[in-house]
């Protein structure tokens, strides 16, 4: 190995930046720790992420701009806060954090650049990590690990789901279901899939303003109108009440579970899928249909 501390570590600028960074990423990964003087996470920050390059033995470098000195490329890249540090290779930026990062999290960053990390389990930490932050009221930062997590993995489902539900949270229905229909083949069988999935079935199901008051009439006046329960059931569900569409649900499939090729017991379990296995209106809804198919 040729190449010595100071060519691992080294000071940059705007001007030096497209060799420093863009040209020497073709031989092995930069590391860009945009950086001033008067940042404390900066301080911080700095020393731990350059004994992390160090330790790496020439396989990754790592370059430090001043941005109180030269702001030029931080600008370009849309820098707003600092510390920022960006990875790049063959010439583009690949990864990147914002902010001071424990040690854990550093080693883990410079080994995934320089191969020596398997990234289907570095997916699962980061998907571990963004559910502690939903834990602690932290949809951002759950949102960034999981993105993260499907970067480095488009199979990890958990991430996937994650993020569509967080989308869905947000009233970006689109996102969410785009989301799941770009999902590979592998993941198709997956339960939070296969939920989101039948979340967007059941919310595809357009329902009229005065339709549920309506149906519900309509099965008040013959309580063994199947046809219309079902129909009451969809209404009910295209309004989020799914809870009672399971209770009409069961009432047919009671009285005649064979009815229309078993529409019941299949929408019955479409709500079941979308409400997941945790879900107090899913968990009900399976016992009362046990009590029935299995007596």
């Amino acid at each position: 190995m040729t190449d010595t501390a100071t060519d691992i570590v080294k000071d940059s600028s705007d001007a030096a930046f497209m060799a420093d960074v863009i040209e020497a990423s073709n031989d092995v990964p930069v590391i860009v720790d945009f950086w001033a003087p008067w940042c404390g996470p900066c301080k911080q920050l700095m020393p731990r992420l350059e004994r992390a390059v160090k330790a790496a033995e020439g396989k990754v470098k790592l370059v430090k701009i001043n941005t109180q000195e030269h702001n030029g490329v931080a600008s370009q890249l849309g820098v707003r806060s600092i510390p920022a540090v960006y990875a790049f290779k063959d010439g583009q930026p690949i990864d990147g954090f914002m902010g001071a990062q424990p040690d854990t999290a550093l080693n883990e960053f410079v080994a995934r650049l320089t191969g020596e990390t398997d990234p289907k389990e570095e997916a699962k930490v980061l998907v571990a990590r963004a559910r502690d932050s939903l834990a602690a009221a932290d949809p951002g930062g759950a949102a960034q690990d999981f993105a993260g997590a499907l970067a480095l993995d488009v199979e990890n489902a958990a991430a996937r789901a994650g993020l569509a539900r967080l989308y869905l949270d947000g009233g970006n229905d689109d996102e969410a279901q785009q989301l799941i229909q770009d999902a590979p083949d592998a993941v198709l069988e997956d339960p939070e899939i296969i939920a989101l999935k039948s979340q967007f079935d059941l919310r595809a199901q357009p329902v009229e303003a005065d339709e549920t008051s309506e149906l519900a009439a309509k099965v008040a006046a013959n309580p063994d109108d199947l046809d219309a329960r079902l129909e009451l059931a969809k209404a009910l569900v295209g309004t989020g009440r799914n809870a009672d569409a399971v209770d009409h649900l069961i009432y047919s499939i009671r009285k005649n579970r064979m009815h229309d090729g078993e529409a019941a017991r299949l929408f019955l379990l479409t709500i079941f899928e979308a409400e997941g296995t945790e879900s107090e209106v899913s968990r009900e809804g399976r016992r009362q249909l046990s009590s029935i198919l299995y007596v």
